[in-house]
């Protein structure tokens, strides 16, 4: 039974005993007597503690029933475990097995007593035993279980082992394979090419790298994480530990383990730090060996809202009329990983409610919306972007979320769609969104249903923002920004900000990304030289002339701002030179 808040019985009368926190939560904290009333007669059947009971049945928050147990047991109650504790040395005696379990959590160790976060003041067992581990008295604070939970991963999320302490371990080129553990910060009773795996995979979350690469050479193995957009070198463990780590990350994703000469995809999910983490893997021979690639998708985060993406005021205006339109296609632009789903999934979240029906096709399906119908397309079942898409349409939607369109069968799909009367959302790969129009026809759409179906088009890339930790100010080259053609956007008194390199951005000067962005709105003009069929060079001078920002333009603001650097705007933007 999980362990939550056990009350104290003032008595022999169990019942007496629950009326005396029932009291408290009746007198301090408003909770009605015919909830209190309706969970004893629950606890009756026993059906669980009181605690219990009123926390899932009835909703009571967990913050309220907590603050009332320290009422009870006089007792201080902590609000937030400090993040800067003094607590190292006393966490490196407890697994975190034990104290996610007991819901414990050491606080200080002073001359005198001993200073202990509980959920639970009447673990007595637990309490005595660390009395003794310690060799002190406990003192103890009451708090929620999620407030434990949370300090528990930060703790053991910074201090888990890193690969490359892990690495020795793998000298043999045979490894014993055993199940993964549940979390796999708490992997150090296991074998080592396992604890390597899961050192890889923990180092990788914590550095916040969306992909690790494993590339053996003609003499090593290279092992790059790729942070930020950019690839990494980390490791070069011994290349005869290459047959064991690939063999473990097959087994994880239930691939097969003795096919070497075709290429294999597969998935799995593993927990770190508390966070539940979906790991793509590609597998692919090669002369020197299998490569494989890892994605990371962390699908505790909170996807972002349109309001965060960065868009500017105008342009978030727009982009909110655009995709409010009863029927249209919305397409957002740019290479690989430069957070098109992320846009799109921003605009169905600003869309979802229950009046409107709302289908996704996916590969792969990267966030889950509630909600939402979200497909996952499988090739080798044949369901492709066309056909689901296809079968979408069965389902009376009203909007509907492509993934990418890859070819003239989805394209014409996604057109007749939005000339019936629905809402498409969908991505394409190219350099900008003028681009965007001169595909389609490519792909053999008519220029007049392009040119009648689609609403706007945004394009889109990823900077890296500038390190806040080791930011300095510094006067731009000038022959630099001559060069780029950017006299007019830089003046000669500006100051722009630059990272040094730090241990926070493991020496780049660079953490964490932000987008820059071009909208092409859909007016009379575009769609009259769409139809005469002008080059995406001639259109897209044309949406300037209107007043679209262009990407670089975009980023310049960004790098004026002190978020981002010149050298990396023009880097991701060198298609515009």
């Amino acid at each position: 039974m999980t362990r939550l808040l056990m009350l104290t019985w003032r008595g022999a009368d169990k019942r007496m005993a629950w009326r005396l926190i029932g009291h408290i939560l009746q007198d301090e904290f408003d909770v009605s007597g015919s909830m209190i009333e309706s969970a004893l007669q629950t606890q009756e059947t026993g059906a669980g503690r009181i605690g219990e009971i009123l926390c899932r049945d009835h909703d009571l928050p967990e913050t309220v029933l907590s603050r009332a147990l320290a009422m009870q047991q006089d007792l201080p109650w902590l609000e937030k475990i400090p993040e800067d504790g003094n607590n190292e040395e006393l966490l490196r005696k407890l697994p975190i097995a034990y104290v996610k379990e007991h819901m414990v959590f050491p606080l200080d160790l002073g001359e005198t007593e001993l200073q202990l976060a509980v959920s639970d003041p009447l673990t007595h067992d637990v309490i005595n035993d660390l009395a003794v581990l310690y060799g002190r008295p406990i003192r103890l604070s009451v708090t929620t279980r999620p407030e434990i939970r949370q300090a528990i991963n930060r703790y053991y999320e910074k201090h888990s082992a890193q690969a490359d302490e892990v690495m020795v371990d793998i000298t043999g080129s045979e490894a014993e394979i055993s199940l993964e553990p549940d979390d796999l910060i708490d992997a150090s009773d296991e074998a080592p090419i396992i604890r390597f795996v899961n050192s890889l995979l923990t180092q990788a979350y914590k550095q916040q790298a969306s992909d690790i690469h494993i590339e053996p050479a003609e003499s090593t193995l290279y092992i790059r994480y790729r942070i930020d957009g950019i690839l990494h070198e980390m490791l070069q463990p011994p290349l005869k530990a290459h047959a064991a780590i690939v063999s473990r990350i097959k087994i994880m994703a239930h691939l097969d383990i003795a096919e070497k000469r075709l290429p294999q995809d597969g998935r799995f999910d593993v927990q770190i730090a508390g966070r539940k983490i979906d790991i793509r893997v590609s597998v692919l021979p090669t002369d020197l060996g299998e490569r494989v690639v890892l994605r990371l998708l962390d699908r505790s985060d909170d996807l972002l809202s349109l309001e965060e993406l960065g868009l500017t005021d105008k342009a978030l205006k727009s982009v909110e009329a655009m995709i409010s339109k009863s029927h249209g296609i919305f397409l957002v632009t740019g290479p690989t990983g430069s957070g098109k789903t992320t846009t799109l999934y921003a605009g169905l979240m600003r869309l979802n409610d229950r009046e409107k029906n709302i289908i996704t096709v996916e590969d792969p399906v990267e966030y889950w919306l509630p909600g939402v119908g979200q497909i996952q397309v499988n090739p080798r079942i044949n369901l492709t972007f066309a056909a689901g898409l296809r079968s979408t349409l069965r389902q009376d939607p009203d909007i509907i979320m492509v993934g990418e369109i890859r070819d003239g069968e989805t394209a014409e799909i996604a057109v007749q769609s939005a000339l019936t009367g629905h809402m498409v959302f969908s991505t394409l790969h190219t350099n900008d969104a003028a681009s965007a129009l001169t595909r389609l026809v490519e792909m053999g759409i008519e220029p007049f249903l392009a040119a009648s179906s689609i609403v706007g088009i945004l394009a889109q890339r990823l900077v890296r923002k500038v390190c806040s930790a080791c930011a300095e100010s510094y006067k731009p080259d000038r022959a630099l920004i001559k060069d780029a053609g950017l006299t007019k956007l830089i003046p000669a008194s500006a100051t722009l900000k630059r990272g040094t390199g730090c241990d926070k951005c493991h020496g780049s000067g660079y953490r964490g990304r932000i987008g820059i962005f071009e909208l092409l709105t859909m007016s009379d003009s575009i769609r009259e030289m769409l139809q005469a069929r002008n080059d995406a060079v001639a259109i897209r001078k044309t949406a300037v002339a209107e007043g679209m920002t262009p990407l670089r333009d975009f980023g310049i603001v960004r790098v004026l701002a002190g978020e981002t650097t010149l050298e990396e705007v023009l880097r991701v933007t060198q298609e515009e030179s």
